[in-house]
């Protein structure tokens, strides 16, 4: 089936006493097994933005699939996804306002009073109380959503997300580069980047955002 992975199907396999792989070798390896299943969870993103109200649960559903992946536990992808998408629809909701709402405001902001500033220069704080914002909710968010994949409360996913961005902001900076930054270029690079976003465009960026924090996350 297309959506299924069938784990009884013989493979190349891992010797248990092979210690685990960290950094380039354990994202490769994660792209050795995961390739045609991030395909084909882009594919399937996609056709559950078409509506565009069900953003918010597609986002949630994506990165609750590729923080399996980061994890190293079993993907039956359909299933997964589905379980996701309809049953925490408010949690997803919830979690896509609490990190868009501030991001356009403060972005909004930056533009503003910087554009503004040159004639008023007072106009300056105000410039960097947004763009303070518009930063701290970017690295944020890196760790929030890998955050809500835990059984912890919705409170205390946002509040730790806060604290990690802030104090943690190396590996929170790489995934926003790899979130944000790829997203940005390939719309700028449309539709040259056409075939990219289709098929792999919103998938490897997010399994490339959990993977960066995923060592922040371990002790937690």
């Amino acid at each position: 089936m297309f959506f299924r992975k069938d784990y009884a199907k013989p493979g190349p396999g891992v010797d248990r006493d092979e210690p685990e792989k960290t950094g380039l070798s354990r994202l490769g390896e994660i792209f050795s097994i995961e390739c045609v299943t991030l395909v084909k969870l882009n594919l399937l993103f996609l056709l559950s933005c078409l509506p565009v109200v069900t953003v918010p649960a597609a986002v949630f559903a994506m990165n609750r699939v590729t923080r399996m992946m980061v994890l190293d536990q079993p993907v039956t992808l359909l299933y997964h996804y589905k379980m996701a998408f309809k049953r925490e629809w408010r949690r997803a909701y919830a979690a896509f306002f609490a990190v868009a709402a501030p991001l356009v405001l403060s972005a909004c902001g930056v533009w503003f009073y910087l554009s503004r500033a040159i004639a008023q220069p007072l106009l300056l704080l105000p410039f960097m109380l947004c763009s303070t914002v518009l930063l701290t909710v970017l690295l944020a968010s890196t760790y929030f959503y890998s955050l809500l994949a835990t059984e912890r409360s919705f409170r205390e996913c946002l509040r730790l997300s806060l604290l990690l961005g802030a104090g943690r902001p190396l590996r929170g900076a790489l995934a926003a580069l790899a979130v944000y930054g790829s997203l940005v270029f390939a719309v700028l690079e449309f539709p040259i980047s056409g075939i990219y976003l289709l098929l792999m465009g919103f998938s490897v960026p997010c399994l490339l955002g959990g993977f960066f924090v995923r060592t922040e996350l371990k002790g937690l």
